[in-house]
């Protein structure tokens, strides 16, 4: 179970590291005379057309590796026999 917690927290600071380099989050700070406040916001906008980006790319993928089998899949060969 601690394993389990673990690899869960692992993989939110990652998601939250790779945010803050996309350019998804954003913090920020502000000061008054005895007051301090931290902002996150979060750019929705940005993260869905990354999003975007990715399947379009992923999408491509597919296709080029259609495009190199081809017509192949289904199809055994059999070796001929020779005696």
């Amino acid at each position: 179970m601690k394993t389990l917690f673990g690899v869960a927290f692992l993989l939110l600071v990652g998601i939250v590291g790779v945010g803050f380099y996309q350019g998804w989050f954003h913090f920020s700070t502000s000061t008054t005379d005895h007051t301090s406040s931290a902002t996150i916001s979060v750019d929705q906008e940005k993260i869905h057309a990354d999003e975007q980006k990715a399947k379009d790319k992923v999408q491509g993928f597919g296709k080029e590796a259609k495009e190199k089998i081809g017509d192949r899949t289904g199809k055994v060969e059999s070796p001929e026999r020779r005696p």
